[in-house]
């Protein structure tokens, strides 16, 4: 559908431009979303849009804590507009999306053909916009109190292993090998994954089949493909789960990883753990993915890179939105929001350590960004 620009358009492209300028007062840390304590910048209680009303989204429960951080920073210079974010995981949030539940979306994995032809209904005769805008690492991570250790090394093919239920104790000698100065425990590994639908575990297993596909024999998928594991539903449930028992591991959101220790993953000749820096480095190293437009901004990552210093365990999580709305309140404050989401106020904040450490976009990813938000109208 060409969307050709319209006088209720160029409102709402104001209006997203006022909130960013505006957003800018509220660049403090923070990861709730309460305006009260140090914002970072002179909001002298005078910060004011005019934008109000409601927006909600859902989905993936690996952007939490940056879309508490979020929240916070647009309402702090909005306060007219109510944001709400339930982490309910990518599939589900994809789901209450397309059925009009919520307004956007986060998912840590792409829409599928199905989904993007529903979205023409759901988005008023429009598209559906997919921006990439929380990039963050997946951490392996395990329980392991008496190992001392800053990391473990794993090859892909271990940790693959691993999960395939083929390594099953943590002296095996692929662990081993790769940890000469690392006494490791005479202890069953019990793999963790995720029990529902996720974008986490399609990221994961796509690097699975891309780094050590005669290992991992199973195919990419958001659905754990093995019965009879342990497992936890949402990020929070695989954390708690891994958390419980010694001799764990399992994948979450880097940002989740807390106190639990962290894999050191190969690449060519070295073994690199995981930094917002390292999973800048793996974006930038990758292509546009096939089918990716103006409006949908997704990302065919190069999992089986060799290049030094990347870390290709990635999260890519998507930001999903209409480019029609059926009101104007509702299309300004989707524009404004995730017009803040992208700026660099929204994207330092969710990089701080204590929000979600995730890795802020580049120049030139938000200027594609912000060309896709531009094109957000009114159905009429």
């Amino acid at each position: 559908m060409k969307l050709a620009p319209s006088r209720r358009l160029a409102g709402i492209t104001a209006i997203s431009a006022l909130a960013l300028t505006l957003a800018a007062c509220g660049g403090g840390d923070g990861d709730d979303t309460s305006t009260d304590g140090d914002t970072g910048g002179d909001n002298g209680g005078g910060a004011t849009s005019d934008l109000s009303g409601s927006i909600a989204g859902s989905g993936a429960s690996s952007q939490e804590n940056a879309v508490g951080g979020w929240i916070a920073g647009f309402t702090e210079a909005n306060p007219g507009v109510t944001v709400s974010y339930d982490p309910t995981g990518s599939g589900t949030g994809r789901e209450q999306f397309l059925n009009g539940t919520v307004l956007f979306a986060g998912s840590d994995a792409a829409m599928d053909d199905e989904e993007l032809a529903a979205g023409v209904d759901r988005c008023f005769g429009g598209e559906v916009i997919e921006l990439p805008l929380y990039i963050s690492p997946i951490a392996v991570i395990y329980n392991l109190p008496g190992v001392d250790a800053a990391n473990i090394n794993m090859t892909p093919a271990t940790i693959a292993g691993i999960f395939a239920g083929e390594i099953t104790n943590w002296n095996d000698p692929a662990i081993a090998e790769s940890n000469p100065d690392v006494e490791l425990p005479d202890l069953a590994i019990v793999p963790v994954n995720r029990s529902d639908e996720s974008g986490t575990t399609e990221n994961f297993t796509e690097y699975l089949v891309a780094t050590a596909p005669d290992v991992w024999t199973h195919e990419a998928s958001g659905t754990w493909p093995i019965e009879g594991t342990q497992s936890g539903a949402q990020t929070s449930g695989m954390i708690d789960t891994v958390s419980g028992a010694e001799g764990t591991i399992g994948y979450a959101d880097a940002s989740r990883a807390g106190d639990l220790g962290t894999v050191a993953v190969g690449v060519g000749d070295e073994f690199v753990p995981f930094s917002p820096e390292a999973a800048a480095a793996i974006i930038d190293a990758s292509p546009a993915a096939e089918g990716a437009t103006d409006l949908r901004l997704t990302i065919d990552l190069a999992r089986d890179t060799t290049e030094a210093g990347t870390y290709p365990i990635v999260l890519v999580s998507y930001s999903i939105a209409c480019s029609v709305y059926e009101t104007e309140e509702d299309a300004a404050n989707v524009a404004a929001y995730l017009t803040y989401v992208a700026s660099p106020e929204g994207q330092d904040r969710a990089a701080q350590p204590d929000v979600a450490g995730s890795a802020p976009i580049s120049d030139d990813l938000r200027e594609q960004v912000t060309a896709a938000l531009e094109q957000i109208t009114v159905a009429g």
